[in-house]
C-alpha cells in the first residue's frame, strides 16, 4: 500500500490545523523561500546565467503567487488602516517583482526578501503573542510534582 509523499501529508496538516496568524506566517516564510531560491539563481555573480532564468522565473512567480495570496485574504472592512497599509505594501511588493523579473535585478530582489524577513518575523511574534494570549493562564502553568 502507497502512501504517497509524507511530507506533502505533513505539510496538509499543517496547514489544516493552523491559526490565522500561523497561516499568514507560513505564506510569509514560503514567499521568502521562493524568494531565496530566485537569488540563490544568480550564484556568486550579479548577472543571472543562462541556464537559471527558468528557475528563476519559476521561484519569481511562486513569490508573486504567495503575496497575491497574501492580498486576497486581507479583511479590508475590519482591517483598518493596518489592512490599507499591508495591501500597499503587497502592491508594490508585486511591482518590484515584476520589475526583478524584467531586469534581473538581484539588489532589489535582496531589498525585497529582506522587508518579507522582517515581516515574517514580526508576524511570528504576533502569532505567538496571540496564541499565548488566547489561552487562560491556568492551562500555560506546568504542575510538575515530585511523586
Amino acid at each position: 500500500m502507497a502512501f504517497g509523499n509524507p511530507y506533502a501529508a505533513y505539510q496538509k496538516t499543517a496547514v489544516n490545523t493552523a491559526s490565522q496568524g500561523k497561516l499568514v506566517v507560513m505564506l510569509y516564510q514560503g514567499a521568502a523561500k521562493e524568494m531565496q531560491a530566485a537569488y540563490d539563481s544568480f550564484g556568486s555573480g550579479d548577472k543571472l546565467p543562462a541556464s537559471a532564468i527558468e528557475s528563476f522565473g519559476k521561484h519569481l512567480m511562486k513569490s508573486q503567487e504567495i503575496i497575491n495570496e497574501l492580498q486576497v485574504s486581507l479583511d479590508m472592512d475590519k482591517g483598518g488602516q493596518i489592512a490599507q497599509n499591508l495591501m500597499s505594501l503587497y502592491v508594490y511588493f508585486n511591482k518590484e517583482l515584476m520589475d526583478v523579473s524584467i531586469k534581473q535585478d538581484k539588489g532589489k530582489l535582496r531589498q525585497i526578501l529582506d522587508m518579507i524577513k522582517e515581516l515574517c518575523s514580526a508576524w511570528e511574534s504576533a502569532a505567538q503573542n496571540t496564541s499565548v494570549d488566547s489561552i487562560p493562564q491556568a492551562q500555560r502553568t506546568l504542575n510538575i510534582t515530585a511523586g
